[in-house]
């Protein structure tokens, strides 16, 4: 029985604190007179172990007397840890004497054989009588007793002397962390959704969020039961540009396992109404309706309290002068909501759109009502970012423009009637009038201010060659960055600054190209003056309007956690996958205004050399080799005029030709598939499907993988034959396609798989398999995945997805254009433009393109930027290179510089250079080598850490001499020529100090004879093997 007990209070676990209040029930002065009665003589303070208790009782009719002990923590109230029954039969006073043996958890301290001491907030002792002859429940007792004792904290209980020797390892691992006092893990019941500012384009994407079980058990049971009747608070700030054009507009979402709806949702309308709908535990949905609206271009506050089957909702917008509007709904029903279950969703999911506007700071209260609502105050990100002023300011200028418009327009419509015929009277009236009695200006034909001429020009030009039109404001816009960028470019970047507002003029008109590189050019400060929140600003505008780079460079931000900004994980990822999932769909549509994207590095000058242009020599010999009908060279033309690579412009229509050449006249596998294609899509030329399976058929005979994977997506599309098209992908897949098993996981996701139930898991893994074979809408949909998770299959790893999106993100065609910019202005050796492109390119987080950004700082061409500024830049873009998970070597030798120098305001750190150069030299780079070298020469000790890394050898650390030899010839014995010459003299003038430094004076004139002979002799070794390499070469 005691066994029993015991092992059924060590089950039990701490949760939520609880107040218990016990009593002592009075017994009568004179006992001997009570007819049923029962007390316990000596009741001790505390929890004793092996304590005698002594209890008197008497009774007149035959009862049964019972003793429990109850024990009260964090989460268990009146948990039984002790139990004693016996018979009553007199009603003469008896006394009984009980061993009371309580459980050792309650009583002593943790130690090696006591796992667990819990934390005990009392214990009640209580005694009471039953009539009858079996017990009954304390409440019904003929008379009763109950005392509290005063449990001890479990570090200030005495240590148990057990009658047991432990073994030695079990004594020696306790007497280590017997005094070590333990700690709870922190765990916030407070999660914040969002810290800073999200962009919403009113799509469907937002931030997402999953909650997981507390580890600490009181707060884990206060959250299991509180799914049934929930006690929580979501706190969220919003700014809505434009009203929601969709039935309902997505604030905040909840979506269970099964990818339903879940308690709470909170949805906009079109109405601009707030939809709230929750759910109950039998699964039904209600919804209620707000009777205020979300203003537009106003922070408003809202906060939603969800208290068991009650709602309270309140909206507090930032007026001049505060509206509060509060709603308060009673549902027929219980809510259910379990936070655990499914996921969240801020802004736009899978089912539903977002606003278009901004998210702000957001908070979830999992345990409590908070009232923040009540004295809540703008949050200083949104104060410091002043979204107000700009949408004032721009509506302003706006404005302005339209009354040029008016007055523009009504200039051209009395020129027309002065043109026109007038009859007699009206002349003769004109004539009449004194001219005095004519007003002089209308309020339409208010000058414009100077800095706003240039746009009212444009205007004036465009309504006099198209006529007034609302259209013209994006127009403008467009017209405006333009003109920028050719009088900072092919001008001077020190104009640049003077001409910033004429860009933020384009960007209020609609330009989001203008936004995004004001925001650039603010947030590094590498032509104008450097103002962050100014940047930060511009940037969330150019976002929020869809715009790739300026998605990127959020993106980027929050993952990376640079210009601090704070690392948000979930937050990257709701950027990153709105370009992905525009990448997938700007693949499927080609136009001249995308470009393959190509990872060219500017110290590449091999590759430089490939790139070309449509009067190029070397495009003029590819066309020429395709004319005579070489196979590889139709191909590659078609595949650079289709694309856009090598500096080609795109030209479906040119593309074509050359698929269709290769396929008819060569039948090359490569072309038929290409050709079927296009002819399938119609893209270059008119869609012919039957055609396009011909071609397609011909390709697959031949074994080419992707036709065998196009025939199952033409199964599947156009003749609906799941079976067919499931063979030809199941082939495909065998045969390593990256397509098929994408395409196999969909059937399985959908249940459109032959005699296959839908199944997710199997889907997850056929999208795997596709994403490590290199596609994109495989990549997207694990990345998806992961920031979700499959109930008890898949764990989230929001990290891991980031990265996903990430690579998709990158081969974006409307970057690949702008990277292609930037490559034909540094051919063209325009300077000022190279700069401004990569600029923008390298702000997007594209490792290539900070690359480069550093390269052109370092090589300062045309002086374009001063040397403070350089330093910066060169530091910037080297170290933001080297943060992606494969850095050139290049840039880890000029970070390893940086760091061994010192650059600019940075200091010198020998320990974080050589971590640079052990980096290099793992990638397979001479230099990496050599420069680890210099450093051990010049007295530079490396950690073990590194040199276990680099994997040499214990006996090759042994003195300084060995080490430097082995890292020299290793240097030397490169695979590349290049390293040989300078490895070999840099271990020969080591060789010869050495020797020099270890020999007396008496000895070195006799030394320097051998040395120079041995320097002799090498010298001539590398002469020889010089002119060998470049024999080979000519």
């Amino acid at each position: 029985m005691k066994m029993l007990l015991h092992r059924s209070f060590e089950t039990f676990v701490t949760l939520s604190v609880f107040a218990v209040t016990f009593w002592v029930v009075p017994s009568s002065c004179n006992f001997s007179k009570m007819k049923n009665s029962i007390k316990i003589l000596n009741p001790p303070s505390k929890p004793i172990f092996r304590y005698f208790l002594q209890v008197q009782y008497s009774c007149i009719h035959p009862s049964v007397a019972s003793l429990e002990v109850l024990a009260s923590s964090e989460n268990k109230i009146g948990l039984r840890t002790f139990v004693k029954h016996w018979s009553c039969i007199t009603d003469t006073p008896q006394i009984k004497r009980i061993h009371l043996d309580l459980p050792d958890s309650i009583v002593f301290r943790e130690d090696w054989l006591i796992r667990k001491s819990l934390i005990i907030l009392n214990v009640m002792l209580r005694v009471w009588l039953t009539k009858g002859t079996s017990p009954g429940p304390y409440q019904n007792g003929s008379a009763k007793m109950a005392v509290e004792l005063q449990p001890l904290p479990p570090l200030s209980r005495p240590f148990k002397q057990h009658n047991l020797c432990p073994r030695w390892d079990v004594y020696l691992l306790w007497q280590f962390k017997k005094d070590t006092i333990p700690q709870c893990s922190v765990e916030e019941e407070t999660s914040h959704f969002l810290s800073t500012v999200y962009a919403s384009t009113g799509e469907k994407f937002g931030i997402v969020r999953t909650f997981h079980p507390f580890t600490h058990e009181s707060l884990e049971e206060m959250r299991e039961r509180s799914t049934a009747y929930p006690w929580c608070t979501f706190s969220t700030w919003v700014f809505l540009i434009k009203p929601c054009k969709e039935r309902l507009c997505a604030i905040l979402h909840h979506i269970d396992w099964k990818m339903n709806y879940a308690s709470p949702v909170l949805f906009l309308n079109n109405r601009g109404l707030l939809h709230i709908q929750v759910h109950g535990q039998a699964g039904e949905s209600t919804a209620v309706l707000s009777e205020f609206h979300l203003p537009l271009l106003q922070w408003c506050h809202l906060n939603m309290e969800v208290q068991g089957r009650q709602v309270n909702l309140t909206m507090k917008c930032n007026l001049e002068h505060t509206v509060i509007h509060r709603m308060v709904h009673v549902f027929h029903h219980m809510i259910f909501m379990d936070d655990t279950h499914g996921y969240f969703v801020l802004g736009g999911g899978k089912f539903v759109q977002g606003i278009e506007g901004f998210y702000g700071p957001t908070v979830y209260f999992r345990n409590r009502i908070s009232h923040v609502a009540q004295n809540s105050t703008l949050p200083q990100t949104i104060q410091d970012l002043n979204f107000t002023a700009w949408f004032s300011s721009c509506h302003g200028f706006r404005n302005q423009l339209s009354t040029v418009m008016e007055r523009i327009a009504k200039k051209l419509k009395n020129k027309a009637q002065a043109d026109s015929c007038s009859d007699v009277y009206s002349s003769w009236l004109s004539r009449r009038v004194s001219p005095s009695l004519q007003p002089l200006c209308q309020p339409w034909e208010a000058p414009v201010h100077s800095r706003r001429g240039t746009a009212a020009r444009i205007f004036q030009k465009l309504i006099a060659r198209n006529g007034a039109s609302p259209a013209n404001f994006e127009i403008v816009g467009k017209i405006l960055y333009s003109k920028y960028l050719k009088r900072v470019i092919k001008g001077d970047l020190t104009k640049a600054n003077g001409l910033m507002p004429m860009l933020l003029q384009a960007g209020c008109l609609g330009d989001h190209n203008a936004l995004y590189l004001s925001s650039v050019l603010y947030q590094t400060g590498l032509v104008v003056t450097k103002r962050p929140l100014k940047a930060t600003l511009l940037s969330l505008l150019a976002a929020q309007m869809d715009s790739r780079l300026a998605l990127l460079h959020q993106g980027h931000r929050h993952h990376q956690g640079v210009s601090g900004v704070p690392l948000d994980q979930a937050l990257a990822y709701a950027y990153y996958s709105n370009v992905a999932a525009q990448t997938s769909l700007d693949r499927q549509n080609p136009s001249p205004s995308q470009v393959y994207v190509e990872s060219i590095h500017l110290n590449d000058e091999e590759v430089l050399k490939q790139q070309t242009h449509e009067d190029d020599d070397l495009f003029l010999w590819l066309k020429y080799q395709a004319q005579r009908g070489v196979a590889d060279a139709q191909q590659t033309l078609g595949r650079m005029l289709f694309w856009g690579q090598q500096g080609i412009s795109t030209n479906l229509q040119a593309a074509a030709k050359y698929y269709e050449s290769g396929a008819t006249k060569l039948e090359n596998p490569v072309s038929m598939y290409d050709y079927g294609i296009i002819l399938l899509k119609g893209q270059g030329v008119t869609q012919d499907i039957p055609k396009a399976v011909h071609f397609l058929n011909k390709a697959a005979n031949l074994e080419f993988v992707p036709a065998i994977n196009a025939l199952g997506w033409y199964y599947e599309r156009y003749e609906h034959n799941y079976e067919k098209a499931v063979q030809f992908w199941e082939r495909a897949d065998s045969m390593g396609c990256s397509e098929a098993p994408f395409n196999l996981g969909v059937m399985y996701s959908l249940g459109l798989y032959p005699g296959q139930p839908p199944d997710q898991f199997l889907a997850y893994i056929y999208y795997l398999k596709s994403a490590r074979r290199g596609h994109i809408d495989g990549a997207i949909k694990v990345a998806d995945l992961w920031m979700q998770g499959i109930q008890g299959l898949v764990p989230t790893a929001p990290q891991d997805a980031v990265l996903w999106t990430k690579w998709v993100s990158e081969q974006n065609g409307y970057l690949g254009a702008l990277l292609r910019q930037s490559l034909d202005a540094y051919l063209r050796q325009e300077w000022s433009a190279a700069l401004i492109f990569y600029l923008m390119a390298a702000e997007t987080g594209y490792a290539t393109a900070q690359f480069n950004m550093a390269f052109i700082c370092e090589q300062n061409l045309g002086g374009l930027l001063n040397p403070d500024v350089n330093a910066e830049c060169i530091w910037r873009y080297y170290n933001l290179s080297i943060s992606n998970e494969n850095p050139v070597p290049y840039a880890l030798i000029k970070m390893g510089d940086l760091l061994y120098a010192g650059h600019g305001a940075f200091k010198k750190d020998l320990r974080a250079a050589a971590e640079m150069y052990k980096e290099a030299a793992l990638r397979n780079d001479p230099q990496g080598w050599y420069s680890l070298g210099l450093l051990i020469q010049e007295g530079v000790s490396l950690s073990e850490t590194v040199l276990t890394e680099l994997g040499l050898a214990e006996h090759l650390r042994d003195d300084r001499h060995t080490l430097l030899t082995e890292l020299y010839q290793r240097c030397r014995d490169h695979e590349s020529e290049e390293s040989y010459l300078p490895c070999s003299l840099a271990l020969l003038q080591y060789q010869v100090k050495l020797l020099w430094s270890q020999h007396s004076t008496a000895l070195k004139f006799s030394s320097v004879i051998g040395i120079a002979v041995v320097s002799s002799l090498t010298f001539l070794t590398i002469l020889v093997r010089v002119r060998g390499a470049s024999s080979t070469n000519v």
